[in-house]
């Protein structure tokens, strides 16, 4: 009795498999990376402006929450140590901006003295955070 042979089928790579693995760790990363946006300061509730703008340059959070405790980079602080920690933070030669995020039921004079100090620093553009309007 004389055996068969079978003829040889050329290889073949299948692909869906792969796109499938590809396809998971797009997804991966791409949720992923959702996560590392980092938003820096205390919450607090924004008043509404129609002129906001998204600021594009190196920023400084500074922010006032409704008892007026105030922080900067999300690190609590003193009125007295704003200026010196601000200039702390400033890398020599870059302009930076300065964001005020103070709540909108917080003291008005809180807040212009918060200005007041920060306006003293040179190379310090000063932006105040506000919401759009729904």
């Amino acid at each position: 009795m004389r055996l068969l042979e079978e003829p040889d089928l050329p290889p073949t790579i299948n692909i869906l498999p792969m796109i499938d693995v590809i396809f998971a760790i797009l997804v991966f990363f791409i949720v992923s990376s959702l996560y590392l946006t980092r938003s820096e300061g205390l919450p607090v509730n924004l008043p509404r402006a129609s002129t906001t703008e998204v600021q594009k340059t190196k920023q400084i959070t500074v922010s006032l929450d409704s008892e007026g405790k105030l922080s900067i980079d999300s690190k609590a602080t003193q009125i007295s140590q704003l200026k010196t920690e601000i200039e702390k933070l400033i890398q020599s030669g870059d302009t930076t901006t300065v964001v005020i995020n103070a709540d909108k039921t917080v003291e008005h004079g809180l807040v212009v003295d918060a200005i007041d100090r920060i306006r003293q620093i040179p190379k310090i553009q000063l932006a105040i955070a506000a919401k759009k309007p729904d």
